[in-house]
């Protein structure tokens, strides 16, 4: 049998099927036949790829950058949002639009500019200085390499090259200014009468509405979501030290010994004879001798080192000031000039010293301070410092390990507790709007607690700040859902609530029938008479008035402009369930010129700056239509 087939392999067919084979491999790629690939990009922009990291490291800065926000209303459940995620991925495309654009243009970020922008990142900055220290301790801290992080820079700031200049360019025109200030200052005039909703009698109701209404609208009616948690706090404040040692203590104060004392400090004069650049030996012997000159006359008796300091010295910065330099401390001067300056005894005059600007004579007029605080005055400031190095340390390294602990088992609390002798404490129930004491009256954990990763997962938090080295980590305890209220416990409440339905009802029915009335005669007094209410006029009121609900005014500026001897009529919904008939009479124009000079060019720039960014979303818009798109939203994380 087998040599059958071998004799069969051998011949003509054999060949011609292993020859469409070969070319069926070359054609496709013999790697795709053996070679499964997963593909892990969440979106395409002509052909670059946008991985599912880069889309998971974006959303969480845009995520800590929302939650962080001052007033932030969003919840952590609402990051789980298919609509949101799309908006961030939107965002990371648009991005790689950009930089596509660059690309093709020839636009580069130079190195000069990364530089200087990480040379402005406050944590790289030691006194208002950058740091190379600094710099390279945080990029460790993060894992990071230096040319990584100067890609990330490089990247960012090459989003930003074309949209700045178009933003920067852009201009509104002193027409565009008018415009907007006419329609902006508009002011309108116009009569109005209030329509209250008519009263419903409390007989009409039924059992059997209020079963109705209960069944079809038991949501309105139901108790709070709830939880309660089990968490670990850890508060550096709050952790037990061992007191110091007194040895410690005081080697503590040898080392830091220049904290406890005030610096000295010496109030100087001087006289500058000055030595060019570049000077040759006999300009330096010229300008020696003059400085031993005007030493000699400034160390003779009863001479007066500030008209001789007028008279000879060549620093144009003091030298009509007497020579005044004010007080010095170590390390504000050059070093010759220091070194002699704190040799000297307080009213002694130096002899010239020669530094790079040229020779200087020194008048030392007073000297403060130098004084050192003993080991005993400053022992309890010591000690108190001592143990907070210790709570703090400590602190760190617990931190450290229950966070390990946690991510290692996020199933529950328990474990990292006993490993590290921590006690689990739980909370009452509380609802989605928090608690009024506790740590469920913080709203970083009411939204951990309610969160996809807490909730409906069932696993442990990250760490949320509490404050300066002060964490908590949060598992749920107990949940209980939403549920509706027994219609017992809520008969009052659906009563009152049918009747306010009723109300809402019957008074819109009335306000379309006047209504009606009013777009037929016209006659907004016979309209009034005919509900018993009375017409109310209001006069030259501008778009921001606080006299008038906000609902009326939004239907009143949103009117058409009355033709010439005309009126226009509106009705316009108001808070509980009232109406309000509207006949706007005039409107009125503001005045540009009534704006100051400096406030009108603020506004030019404020209106230069949204036509910027309208065009840059256009340039967008149109690199998006000629550009070919592929989104994976099934990837996103």
């Amino acid at each position: 049998m087998l040599q059958q087939i071998r004799e069969k392999l051998g011949g003509w067919p054999a060949k011609i099927i292993f020859g469409l084979m070969v070319f069926v491999f070359s054609f496709f790629g013999i790697e795709s036949y053996f070679v499964a690939r997963n593909e892990t990009w969440v979106a395409k922009v002509d052909g670059h790829e946008i991985s599912q990291q880069d889309f998971q490291n974006s959303f969480n800065q845009y995520r800590q950058q929302q939650l962080a926000q001052p007033g932030n209303t969003m919840d952590a459940s609402d990051f789980e949002k298919p609509a949101v995620k799309r908006a961030a991925l939107d965002r990371l495309i648009n991005q790689q639009l950009l930089l596509n654009l660059n690309e093709k243009l020839g636009v580069v970020v130079p190195d000069s500019a990364v530089r200087a922008q990480i040379e402005q990142v406050p944590q790289f900055q030691v006194d208002g200085h950058f740091s190379p220290d600094a710099y390279l301790a945080m990029l460790a801290a993060s894992n990071r390499t230096p040319k990584q992080y100067e890609d990330e820079v490089r990247s960012s700031l090459a989003v930003s090259q074309l949209p700045e200049p178009i933003i920067n360019t852009a201009f509104a025109t002193g027409a565009d200014v008018d415009a907007y200030l006419k329609l902006r200052m508009q002011t309108r005039d116009f009569h109005y009468v209030e329509l209250p909703p008519p009263q419903m009698a409390d007989a009409n109701v039924t059992d059997d509405d209020i079963a109705s209404w209960y069944k079809s609208h038991q949501k309105e009616y139901m108790t709070p979501e709830q939880v309660s948690l089990h968490y670990i706090e850890l508060d550096a404040s709050t952790m037990k030290v061992a007191p110091p040692d007194e040895a410690d203590l005081k080697a503590r104060y040898e080392k830091e010994k220049a904290k406890f004392g005030t610096p000295e400090q010496r109030e100087a004069a001087h006289i500058l004879i000055s030595v060019p650049k570049n000077a040759t030996p006999a300009q330096q012997k010229a300008a020696l001798a003059k400085a031993q000159q005007v030493a000699s006359k400034a160390k003779a008796p009863g001479a007066d080192f500030a008209q001789l300091a007028k008279q000879y010295s060549d620093d144009l910065g003091s030298k009509n000031q007497g020579g005044d330099l004010g007080w010095l401390s170590k390390g504000d001067t050059d070093p010759a000039f220091e070194s002699a300056l704190f040799a000297m005894k307080k009213g002694e005059i130096s002899g010239p010293v020669l530094s790079p600007e040229g020779y200087h004579i020194i008048d030392l007029k007073d000297v403060r301070g130098g004084q050192v605080q003993s080991f005993e005055q400053v022992r309890d400031q010591l000690a108190a410092e001592a143990q907070k190095s210790e709570r703090d340390s400590e602190y760190s390294d617990v931190a450290g390990k229950l966070t390990d602990l946690v991510y290692q088992d996020p199933s529950s609390l328990e474990p990292a507790a006993k490993a590290l002798g921590l006690t689990v404490q739980t909370t009452p129930l509380f609802p989605r709007g928090g608690a009024t004491t506790g740590i469920a009256a913080n709203k970083a954990v009411v939204k951990a607690a309610f969160s996809d990763q807490v909730l409906s997962q069932g696993n442990s938090s990250d760490p949320i700040d509490l404050g300066p080295d002060h964490i908590v980590v949060i598992h749920v305890a107990d949940h209980e859902p939403a549920k509706p209220k027994p219609l017992d416990q809520v008969r009052d409440q659906v009563h009152a609530d049918i009747l306010q339905a009723r109300a809402i009802d019957a008074a819109k029915k009335q306000a379309d029938a006047l209504y009606a009335q009013l777009r037929k005669d016209g006659d907004l007094d016979a309209v009034a008479k005919s509900a018993g209410q009375t017409v109310k006029q209001a006069t030259t009121v501008g778009r921001d008035s606080t006299a008038f609900d906000r609902q009326l005014l939004d239907v009143v500026f949103r009117m058409p402009r009355p033709a010439a001897g005309n009126t226009s009529q509106a009705l316009a919904p108001l808070p509980k369930g009232r109406y309000a008939l509207v006949v706007l009479n005039a409107v009125h124009d503001g005045d540009p010129s009534s704006l100051p000079k400096e406030q009108r060019e603020m506004l030019r720039a404020q209106m230069g700056q949204v036509i910027g960014a309208e065009d840059v979303d256009g340039l967008l818009a149109a690199l998006r239509a000629h550009a070919r798109v592929q989104v994976a939203m099934d990837r996103l994380q």
